[in-house]
C-alpha cells in the first residue's frame, strides 16, 4: 500500500490525519528534515505552500523532477504563501510565454 504524507500546519494536518494520511508538522527551521523524511517513506508527499516557501528552491525543483515520490504543493490554511504555478513555469521554459 502506498503511504501518503502531508507536511504542514497543525489544523490542516488534523484533516489529513482523519483521511488516513500520515502527517508531519515541522517546527520552524525543521522543514527540510521533515521533507526529506517524508520523501524516504511515502509514495505521495503533499507539502503546504507555507512549508514549500521555507524549502530551498533547488530542493523542491528536484522533488518535482523526480519520478518518485510524487510531490505536490497544496494551499495552506491561512493562504499566506502562494502555491507555485507549475504550468506557467513550464510554458516559460518551453518559450511559449514570456518570462516576467
Amino acid at each position: 500500500m502506498t503511504v501518503f504524507c502531508y507536511i504542514g500546519d497543525e489544523a490542516s494536518a488534523a484533516g489529513f490525519r482523519l483521511a488516513g494520511v500520515q502527517v508531519r508538522i515541522p517546527a520552524a527551521g525543521e522543514e527540510a528534515a521533515a521533507f526529506a523524511a517524508a520523501q524516504a517513506e511515502a509514495g505521495l508527499v503533499l507539502v503546504s505552500a507555507a512549508v514549500a516557501a521555507e524549502l530551498r528552491g533547488s530542493v523542491l525543483d528536484a522533488a518535482h523532477a523526480a519520478l518518485a515520490p510524487l510531490t505536490l504543493v497544496v494551499p495552506d490554511l491561512k493562504g499566506e504563501a502562494a502555491v507555485p504555478d507549475l504550468a506557467a513555469k513550464l510554458r516559460r521554459e518551453l518559450g511559449l510565454e514570456e518570462s516576467r
